[in-house]
């Protein structure tokens, strides 16, 4: 191994040289206590310079956030230059009850809503059963969410197979019936092997899929709380990966520094494959997503000064 190669390939340059600046999307969570919301609009104000092309909200399992993802991404219109995207589910609800939270959120003015089809209260990955007065799945809320406003709407797409799903060509499918529905953009769970997520990209596009599509990025710096995050939901980590975090359970600084590496290194690797955006799974915290972040080319625009000058 050259000492311009990593574990993960060449290291590119993504973002300085000349090279495009890379379009980069923040997720956060609602907060769940007073403290949490400190920190999660310290996150906020620390990335949001870096003008995001847009951040998104999630909505907890069976809508169980509800309000607080509706009172964050108000807040965000409110109080922000962001472009917020309120994530949205289909799980414990009827139709007549989501429908309601669309309308809620386009009279709030929020425009870009991420459809997904969540899952129950209390359980991640598993055997999903859908109301019978509600949407199904994501495909159908996507549908109902274009019905009612033409709302920008990102849908998840899995570079791994879907748990509950047969194969790769289903979740194509998948893809294919919710951009039929009306997706103009999908945001992919978060991934590790980028050579997989290269292979899986050439199907999806040979399919004739031609959306914008955002690689998930997940900067970890706990390897045995990504595992358990990772299990339930699929998602393969190499073992490359786990030897890098080995023996450092003790040694969060060393930790930062890996995943910091680890992350900037993938997406540099995906830039010099053509892709130019990326979401970062930002877990209500700033710093490494900053660092990745500068390291890739994402600077902070000088909209402020420009603002302040006026």
């Amino acid at each position: 191994m050259s000492p311009t190669e990593t574990a993960l390939g060449p290291v590119a340059r993504a973002g300085v040289g000349g090279a495009p600046r890379p379009q980069v999307s923040f997720e956060f969570s609602p907060p769940k206590t007073p403290e949490a919301e400190e920190n999660l609009w310290a996150a906020i104000r620390r990335l949001e310079p870096l003008n995001p092309s847009f951040v998104s909200v999630t909505y907890g399992a069976g809508g169980s956030t509800r309000d607080r993802t509706h009172r964050t991404v108000l807040r965000m219109l409110a109080e922000t230059r962001l472009k917020p995207a309120a994530h949205l589910t289909c799980v414990e609800a009827s139709r007549e009850e989501v429908d309601e939270v669309i309308r809620d959120y386009w009279a709030s003015g929020i425009r870009h809503i991420v459809a997904l089809r969540g899952d129950p209260p209390g359980q991640m990955g598993g055997v999903y059963t859908p109301r019978e007065d509600g949407y199904r799945n994501a495909t159908e809320l996507t549908a109902g969410i274009r019905a009612i406003a033409p709302f920008e709407v990102s849908v998840g797409l899995y570079p791994h197979v879907h748990p509950e799903s047969p194969s790769i060509d289903h979740d194509i499918d998948v893809l294919k019936a919710k951009i039929d529905a009306g997706a103009t953009r999908a945001i992919t769970q978060f991934f590790f092997d980028v050579d997989g997520f290269l292979r899986f990209m050439d199907r999806v596009r040979k399919a004739g899929v031609t959306i914008p599509i955002s690689p998930g990025i997940m900067p970890v710096t706990n390897y045995a709380g990504l595992k358990k995050m990772a299990g339930p939901i699929g998602i393969e980590l190499p073992a490359w990966l786990g030897n890098l975090f080995e023996g450092l359970d003790k040694d969060p600084e060393t930790r930062r520094l890996i995943a910091a590496s680890v992350a900037s290194e993938m997406c540099a690797r995906l830039a010099e494959e053509g892709f130019g955006d990326f979401h970062f799974y930002t877990l209500n915290r700033a710093d490494l997503t900053y660092a990745i972040c500068r390291i890739l080319g994402v600077r902070e625009t000088d909209q402020r000064s420009k603002e302040a000058a006026a």
